[in-house]
């Protein structure tokens, strides 16, 4: 099992990352906070002092068109937000 996925590169991720070294990844769903510290530390090299976690349910829609009704959701995702400890941090436009 993969633990990390991806990792989350938006405006607000990136400013947490700056000010309070708080990154931010997709993880599998039946990762625990133990497992996602340790792929961290092991991906990156970095010593990680916390991690939060959220589960998102998938979202479901449904639309009316000229073909009838249609029904669509999309996955279900789960996200860590991890604290790196003082000094370290995540490159994630290295080209290595």
């Amino acid at each position: 099992m993969s633990v990390l996925i991806k990792p989350i590169i938006t405006e607000k991720m990136t400013a947490l990352g700056e000010l309070y070294n708080r990154y931010g990844f997709i993880v599998d769903p039946r990762a625990n906070k133990i497992q996602i510290k340790d792929a961290v530390e092991a991906t990156y090299g970095v010593s990680v002092s916390k991690v939060r976690t959220m589960n998102y349910p998938p979202s479901r829609k449904t639309r009316f068109t000229k073909t009838g009704v249609q029904h669509g959701k999309t996955n279900a995702v789960k996200k860590a937000i991890v604290d790196v400890a003082e000094g370290d941090i995540i490159d994630f436009y290295s080209n290595l």
